[in-house]
């Protein structure tokens, strides 16, 4: 089992940048492939992007491609989600999510994630 917290929210400027943390607990972090998702007020949780657990595959929902970066410190338990010229359309609650892998793929779906963090507040003004 794996405990996800996730931190590095905020309000930002239309432009801005923020730098979002999940630190996961346990050994066996390497083992699980992870995600970043999003809920906007009134809006279905969607999928931002995922890694491997290796940290050699990702993958982006076309929205952020170009703009958010995701990766991963095996050795810090911690995936991280770099996001860059943000716009007040990326306002929503973000989560990391898990998922124990033996493929070493990553995963778009949400139905296939075990273990999520809280969520962390990003307020995009413009």
């Amino acid at each position: 089992q794996v405990q996800l917290v996730e931190s590095g929210g905020g309000l930002v400027q239309a432009g801005g940048n923020l730098r979002l943390s999940c630190a996961a607990s346990g050994r066996t972090f390497s083992s699980y492939a992870m995600g970043w998702f999003r809920q906007a007020p009134g809006k279905e949780r969607e999928f931002v992007a995922a890694i491997s657990r290796s940290g050699g595959r990702t993958d982006y929902a076309e929205s952020v491609k170009g703009r958010f970066t995701i990766s991963r410190d095996n050795a810090k338990n911690t995936v991280y989600l770099q996001m860059n010229s943000l716009k007040p359309e990326d306002t929503a609650v973000y989560s990391c999510a898990a998922n124990f892998d033996r493929s070493g793929y990553y995963y778009r779906s949400r139905y296939d994630y075990s273990y999520w963090g809280q969520g962390t507040q990003v307020t995009v003004s413009s």
